[in-house]
């Protein structure tokens, strides 16, 4: 695309227009009216998204299924590879989140670059596929606090206490109603609180950082070349295989990269804000996050087995128990409880804006209901106690097996990769011309957009793999299940004779008066695909 047609972005509006204004504008290029208080900040918006990543106590929750699949090798190096495809992902989702900054993100963009035929289809189902990425992506956060608050319970009772699966759903269920009680707070407050939530995470970073190499006994510190290269498969899958599965932690921690597109219309300045949001979090979470792999892998000691193993039920618990003794840990622990408690506030508040946005737009069972904003905080609190109910029922399936909980962590990335991948391979064979952002990749735009789509599209195969190549009931994957069951029940519905969405959905509606050139395309096109449909049929 040329260079001038960067001049034809609706977000490129006069410098002497008050900021808010602009953001108005925008917003109602595409469509909408301003509901939200634009109370986010630049760095505000980053924070959320910083938070959501969580880095630290991420790792943590994810370690258990890190390890077996080729121990510190892949810890480290499956991070770093993992890491540099996700910068791609994040540059794709950038351009795309300057280009369009609206709470309705990846459906809105699915429908916007899809051809005329498919676009109100595509947009129906990935707005139903991020609306399961959102609630899977807080069960997994609160699912791994939960085990967190029970791992601490197991130090402080000298390893006399294990939690059982109900007493873990009980702590899960209470975690959900806290953050649903905290998620539907004034904007203002919660935008305020990013600044103390980015504190807390980088302090436990330094933290942990500091004081494993400082405590951690000369038994359990292992040299570099041990640290780098030992290689151990406790999976059963081949080791290339078992490397490639090692990408799930990773993938886990440094996701959400469209929580802060979901924001954009409660942020100042939103075309830049968005990407600045995006790929800050995504690169300074990606390289921290290998900083914590690093010194994990150099005094985690070298019995891994009895690591994974531990009746602490929490392999990082496990190394800080090892090295600072119960009393350090459990100070360290409650940090990390902390912190990933404030992930799940986030995480569900970024989910409520999406949920609330679809439902803008017709798009969910009871919208009307959904799409109230609380007259009083200015908040989505009905679509908030949506999301939180939804995850509530997705941990049920924890009762299924000890490793049957894994396929809530597992579905919340595939169902983001399928959200994600949509949009980005649309823009570029829907037929819709792309008018970019501030934030504009050029020449790069195509090659970066294929690595990103080609990247997620082979790991959404690989995550829907079992984790032991023998499965039984217990230890199969269930992710297959749940995706597969979200796509053939939101296609039954759409579907559905009379009822369903293909007899009343037709994509983003407007709730402004109709105008400027995102919206004159919109209608433009949508005649275009009724002529053309209307010519088809004949």
């Amino acid at each position: 695309m040329s260079s001038s047609s960067v001049h034809k972005s609706p977000v490129d509006r006069s410098a002497s227009v008050p900021e808010r204004g602009r953001d108005e504008d925008v917003l109602a290029s595409m469509g909408y009216k301003q509901e939200f208080k634009r109370d986010f900040k630049k760095l505000e918006l980053f924070g959320l998204s910083f938070t959501i990543v969580g880095v630290v106590q991420s790792i943590a929750a994810v370690l258990l299924y890190s390890i077996p699949y080729g121990g510190l090798a892949s810890m480290i190096w499956g991070w770093f590879t993992c890491s540099i495809f996700l910068i791609f992902v994040g540059l794709a989702m950038a351009e795309l989140g300057s280009a369009a900054p609206t709470a309705g993100g990846l459906y809105y963009w699915t429908f916007k670059f899809s051809s005329p035929r498919t676009r109100k289809l595509m947009s129906w189902l990935v707005g139903y596929i991020n609306t399961a990425a959102y609630i899977a992506g807080v069960a997994s956060v609160d699912w791994g606090c939960a085990t967190q608050i029970m791992a601490a319970a197991t130090i402080s009772s000298d390893m006399t206490f294990v939690a059982t699966n109900a007493q873990l759903y009980g702590v899960y269920a209470a975690l959900l109603l806290m953050h649903a009680i905290m998620a539907s707070l004034a904007t203002k407050v919660i935008a305020r609180l990013q600044y103390f939530y980015v504190f807390l995470n980088i302090a436990l970073f330094l933290a942990v950082i500091i004081a494993l190499p400082a405590t951690t006994p000369s038994s359990f510190v292992n040299n570099a070349k041990y640290a780098f290269t030992h290689w151990e498969n406790m999976s059963g899958w081949p080791n290339g295989f078992a490397f490639i599965l090692s990408f799930l932690a990773p993938a886990w921690t440094v996701a959400g990269f469209d929580t802060s597109v979901h924001i954009s219309e409660e942020a100042q300045n939103a075309p830049r804000a968005v990407p600045f949001a995006i790929m800050s979090t995504v690169v300074l979470a990606s390289t921290l996050g290998w900083i914590v792999n690093i010194v994990l892998a150099f005094h985690i000691g070298q019995d891994l087995e009895a690591v994974v193993g531990n009746p602490i039920g929490q392999p990082m618990a496990t190394i800080f128990f090892n090295s600072v003794g119960k009393n350090g840990t459990l100070a360290i622990w409650a940090f990390m409880i902390i912190t990933l408690f404030m992930t799940g506030m986030d995480y569900l508040i970024a989910g409520s804006r999406q949920i609330f946005a679809f439902s803008r737009d017709h798009g969910l069972p009871f919208s009307g209901l959904l799409y109230k904003m609380n007259p009083r905080t200015k908040t989505p609190v009905n679509a908030v106690c949506f999301v939180a109910f939804g995850a509530l029922l997705l941990g049920l399936i924890s009762f299924a097996g000890a490793v049957a909980i894994t396929a809530v962590f597992t579905m919340s990335v595939v169902c983001q990769y399928i959200g994600f991948t949509v949009p980005m391979v649309a823009r570029w064979v829907g037929g819709t011309e792309f008018v970019p952002g501030p934030f504009y990749l050029g020449k790069l735009s195509l090659p970066i957009t294929t690595i990103a789509s080609s990247y997620m599209t082979f790991m959404i195969v690989v995550f829907l793999f079992p984790a032991d190549p023998a499965p039984d009931s217990s230890n199969m994957n269930y992710t297959l299940v749940v995706v597969g069951g979200v796509l053939l029940l939101s296609l039954g519905y759409y579907y559905l004779p009379v009822y369903g969405g293909a007899h009343w959905f037709t994509g983003p509606v407007a709730t402004v008066e109709r105008h400027g050139p995102m919206i004159q395309e919109h209608d433009d096109a949508e005649k275009k695909g009724e002529m053309e449909a209307d010519v088809s049929s004949r």
